[in-house]
Parts: structure tokens; sequence; C-alpha cells
């Protein structure tokens, strides 16, 4: 049997508190502040940053540029994100969203059906009510009340072959070995992203991080969650501090991958913490990365991705996952909207 891949040796970092290293500290010497600039995972970004520049180019609030970024992603019919999104276990698609200011003000939605565009009701939470996560049918009620418009409740067709597809083996228990087709890995768990043979990710998240000509930071996280999990099932994208958070003061990240590790690490949070003392945007998120495979241990760490972007208050930008696969895609004026490949723990799930 070949041996595991030698882990990447893991930072020291304690439970009691964020120990300084050295040679994980970004250089924050005189260098110009890089803005306006927007980042976002995966190669799907790409599109979603095009709409994105058209606000942060002619100097709009990097707020409006991260909602109107990911709707794009949004309106798509595909098996990741919006209405068009692989469904539940039983057959119905619900969606969570997020999005947070430069003043700290956040909204959010979570298992929300047959909304079109989660993004902006997470916005109208935020703006126009003195919460800051609404669910179920509270959010979709709420979304009516602000002029949003309900969709048609079916599946896309591509997603409707997936859930065919899932059902011929599927079985109503807490860890279930699927096989989606001739692309995907055979007996991955259907709690996990799955992945696929060319050594790709099955990911269902768009998040984007913007700072805007002023210096302004925002960003913003929707997804359909994880196919065919169990109803009801939230992820961490529409929870501040886990899949998103932004502090304008230093910085802001954003998560994709399997949601259940991010919220029990808090990760986007921890990453700005990070930052906060003196890391780089790719060190933070590599350190909080090996944060979670140190709990998680590195067995496990072998059977799912995360992933997380993140981006400082100088236009520096960075990510780092566990698994080889993840991109992201950053555009400015000095980059033009280009798809970038993340560094990883792991080259694969067993070597």
């Amino acid at each position: 049997m070949m041996q595991r891949r030698k882990f990447l040796q893991m930072g020291s970092l304690g439970a009691g508190g964020f120990l300084f290293s050295k040679n994980l500290k970004a250089n924050f010497k005189n260098n110009a502040v890089t803005k306006p600039l927007v980042i976002t995972t995966w190669n799907t970004g790409i599109d979603a940053n095009v709409e994105a520049w058209k606000v942060l180019s002619t100097g709009g609030r990097a707020l409006d540029a991260v909602e109107k970024g990911v709707m794009v992603t949004e309106s798509s019919i595909n098996c990741c994100v919006g209405l068009g999104a692989n469904p539940d276990r039983d057959g119905i698609v619900t969606l969570d969203a997020s999005i947070m200011d430069e003043h700290g003000n956040a909204g959010a939605v979570a298992a929300i059906e047959r909304i079109k565009h989660p993004i902006s009701v997470a916005r109208k939470v935020m703006e126009n009510t003195p919460h800051v996560l609404l669910v179920g049918a509270g959010a979709q009620e709420f979304a009516l009340s602000q002029g949003f418009q309900l969709e048609p409740q079916k599946l896309s067709p591509d997603a409707e072959a997936e859930y065919k597809k899932w059902l011929k083996t599927s079985k109503y228990q807490p860890v279930i070995n699927i096989e989606k087709g001739k692309n995907e890995t055979k007996g991955q768990t259907a709690f996990a992203p799955m992945k696929l043979s060319n050594g790709d990710w099955n990911h269902d998240t768009i998040g984007m991080l913007a700072i805007d000509v002023n210096g302004n930071l925002s960003g913003s996280c929707t997804t359909s969650g994880m196919g065919f999990k169990v109803r009801g099932r939230v992820g961490d994208s529409p929870l501040i501090g886990a899949g998103l958070y932004v502090d304008n003061e230093i910085g802001a990240a954003v998560s994709t991958g399997l949601g259940e590790e991010v919220i029990k690490s808090a990760g986007t949070f921890l990453i700005v913490e990070f930052m906060r003392q003196g890391y780089s945007p790719e060190a933070a998120c590599k350190a909080a990365v090996e944060r979670i495979v140190k709990r998680t241990g590195v067995a496990k760490a072998h059977t799912y991705q995360v992933a997380f972007i993140a981006l400082n208050k100088k236009g520096e930008t960075g990510a780092f996952c566990v698994q080889k696969g993840f991109n992201y895609a950053v555009y400015s004026n000095e980059i033009n909207n280009l798809l970038f490949d993340s560094k990883y723990l792991y080259t694969d799930g067993v070597s």
C-alpha cells in the first residue's frame, strides 16, 4: 500500500489564543492600496466579477458590487447555485445567502424556497429589519413583503436528472454512499462535497469580496447548500463569522466547501483575526485551514474540501484550501479577471 502523502506541517496555533508566527507575517510596508478590486470563489467567479466590476470601475460602492456580482450566478441554470441547483433529499431546492457591508451591518436568509435572488433578500434583511438572519417560511414571507416574486417550484432539467440518479441508490440515513455518475468518485458521502475524477470538487457556493475606490470592503455569499442534504440542513454560507465576515478596518473572508467544518471553526472570523495579527490574506487562510485539519484529524481531512479567500484593507488577496482543485477569480485595474489555482494541503484524498 502506498504511503499517505506527507502532511504539511501544522502551524503552532494554540486554542488559548493567536500565537504570532513571524514567517506568516504580512509585509505591511508602505505599498500602495490596490483598489478597486473584486475576488470571487471558483471559476463561476469570472462571469460574476464582470458584473461586479461594472459597479467598482465606475466608482460604485463595494456593497452594490458584491450583490450584483453574485446575482449573475444565482440567475444561471446549473446544479450548483440558485434555483437550478440540486435539491434536498425531498426534491426541493432551498437557498442560503449572506451579505455584509463596510459598517459591520449584515443580513442573511437560510432555507428559503422559490426566490430567485436570495442575496438581495439578505440585503433587505440587513437594511429593513433589526435582524441578521431569517429562515424558511418566514424568510419567504419577508421576501414577498419586499416585492420579490415566487418562482415556479420545479427542478431544472440537469438537477432533475441528477436527483433521479441519486434516488436509485439513496437511503435515508446519516451517511449514504452514492455514485452520481462516471465522472465522480464512488463512495463519497452525501454529507460531503463529491470529488470529481478530474480533481475538481462538486461545489455549490459562490462567495465574493470587494474593495471600492473609497477603500471600503463588503462581501457576499450565496448557495444551494449540499446536493441531496437532509431537509432543513443549513451550512456556513448564511452564518456571519462562518461563511462570511467583513471588518472594514482589517479585511474580509469568505468560505466554500464542507460548511459543517467551517461553522465549527468560525472560519472567516478566524481569518480576519489572523489578518488583524499581521498575517497576509493567504497566510491567514492557510492558518485557518490548518486549524480545521488539526481539529478533525488528518485522516478525516482527506475526505472533505474546505477553501477560503481573503482580502485585506490594502487590497491584497489570498486563498488556501484543504484539497487541490479550488480556484478563484480576481479583477482589478492590474489583474484583468484572471483565474488562479489556490494553494492547498493535499494533492488528493490518498496517495
